[in-house]
């Protein structure tokens, strides 16, 4: 019988601890392309602890994302139990914009900008099926048009995440404004035959 991971001595596990703990909130400070050493310093930790206990950016990643994307789980839940489909659309958007202005490494995340594990990946895109399950139950209510799909929320991540990412520093909450005005545009008596 193969032996599991050799458990970690105590100093050894609470600095992993306060590693994740570090790079949680330096992520989502100035996103995933944080310094490594900016969180071994914050952890009160060396640059080489930080590296024996994740010996790549991705490895570190990979520990502490997965935990945050859970968030939009519980958006996307809160948006198939509303009893009014567009309301939880609505809402659905609202809250992974929030997410995404809130925490940095989220914002990029979701647009992939950094090469992500596996369980990272795989996290955004079951994230991404209960969005699809949101746009169909909007839909069918006939509130949300008719063309929208889920590349366009793709599409709408993209162009909502540069507006948090331009504006986090000097405006934060200008991505309110932005969202409301790409709502009302998707509500289905707004469609209009697309401009080429």
């Amino acid at each position: 019988m193969a032996a599991g991971p050799k458990p970690l001595r105590s100093d050894a596990a609470r600095n992993r601890d306060k590693l994740l703990v570090a790079a949680t909130q330096v992520f989502a400070e100035r996103g995933l392309d944080a310094p490594l050493d900016h969180i071994a310093r914050r952890a009160g930790v060396s640059i080489g602890t930080l590296y024996n206990h994740f010996p790549t950016r991705e490895a570190l990643l990979a520990a502490i994302l997965p935990q945050r994307l859970a968030a939009l789980d519980e958006i996307s839940a809160a948006a198939l139990a509303d009893p009014d489909p567009w309301n939880g659309f609505a809402g659905f958007l609202e809250g992974l914009f929030a997410l995404q202005a809130e925490d940095h490494s989220l914002n990029d995340a979701l647009v992939q900008s950094f090469s992500l594990s596996t369980d990272v990946s795989q996290a955004c895109h079951g994230g991404f099926q209960q969005a699809e399950r949101i746009i169909e139950r909007a839909q069918a209510s006939g509130r949300l048009r008719a063309d929208f799909g889920s590349q366009d929320l793709v599409t709408l991540v993209w162009a909502m995440s540069q507006v948090i990412r331009e504006s986090m520093e000097t405006a934060p909450e200008t991505w309110r404004r932005c969202l409301a005005f790409f709502v009302d545009g998707l509500r289905a008596e707004a469609a209009h035959t697309a401009l080429h």
